[in-house]
């Protein structure tokens, strides 16, 4: 079994450490936490249960926690205080999967603080969609000018800016919605298309966090390897395709990206409920 990598001031809660963090802070400008993985400064701080040790990245703990095995049984994420976060359990894989598919192996949240599920009404948006990753439709490239309205969009340009956040994660949210086997009751079966669940809220995050760190375009494809254990390598590829196209554009409201991306083929304007993208 690996051992977590951690430094060597970690004791005590992660409320203490990161009040003391704080403080060190305030005295000195050029003081900032490192993640003991990656050896760059902390974005998304992520703290580990139950040892308390909070000098990871989220994307760094999570990614290192899928390859090795250690003593942490959840990483808490979207610190905000000692009573509000959210919480990924660390789950094993029991067997094997074909390359060609995604594992799945999903967090869940403990029962007591999930989100009710609620039934999902039929969006032909998301049916659309679902025709694009089932067809594998890659929107058209716009150049950046001031004309079209489109930029480059960097992981330091989203890192600073909320509303850059707040504009990945409506469109993330949405296309989530396609991916029909993150939206399951991992205690009752599928939730019908349950437009909030554990699993969907755990990837949301996980994705923006990847922005925050990862450049979409790099020629490594860093960001498709975080990203196919969930959803898997095709599907990631894609996926990261139209983030970027959606970032880059200048438009605030998905609907409005809807009417205006362009494919190689015309999207059809009524799909049968019945398909599914697996």
């Amino acid at each position: 079994m690996s051992e977590l990598p951690v430094d060597d001031d970690a004791d005590a809660s992660p409320s203490s450490l990161l009040h003391q963090r704080m403080e060190a802070k305030s005295g000195s400008s050029n003081d900032e936490d490192v993640c003991v993985i990656c050896l760059s400064a902390v974005t998304e701080r992520a703290v580990a249960d139950p040892c308390n040790h909070c000098t990871f990245d989220f994307i760094c703990l999570v990614s290192w926690l899928q390859q090795r095995k250690a003593d942490v049984t959840a990483v808490q994420y979207d610190w905000r205080s000692p009573t509000d976060f959210r919480q990924y359990i660390v789950s094993r894989p029991k067997i094997a999967v074909p390359p060609s598919r995604a594992s799945h192996s999903l967090p869940r949240r403990p029962q007591s603080s999930r989100r009710p599920y609620v039934r999902l009404q039929r969006d032909i948006a998301v049916l659309r969609r679902q025709h694009v990753y089932r067809r594998k439709l890659y929107s058209f490239y716009i150049g950046s000018n001031p004309l079209s309205g489109y930029c480059e969009v960097t992981p330091d340009m989203i890192a600073a800016s909320p509303d850059i956040q707040s504009k990945a994660r409506t469109w993330i949210r949405r296309e989530l919605r396609v991916f029909t086997f993150l939206h399951t009751d991992p205690d009752s079966g599928p939730s019908e298309g349950a437009t909030t669940s554990s699993n969907a809220e755990f990837l949301l995050s996980y994705i923006v966090a990847i922005l925050k760190r990862v450049d979409l375009k790099a020629s490594d494809g860093h960001a498709e390897d975080l990203l196919t254990d969930y959803l898997g390598r095709d599907n990631a590829r894609l996926f990261l395709h139209e983030l970027n196209a959606w970032l880059r554009s200048p438009f605030t409201k998905v609907a409005d990206w809807d009417r205006e991306v362009q494919y190689s083929e015309e999207l059809p304007g009524q799909i049968s409920g019945t398909e599914n993208c697996n």
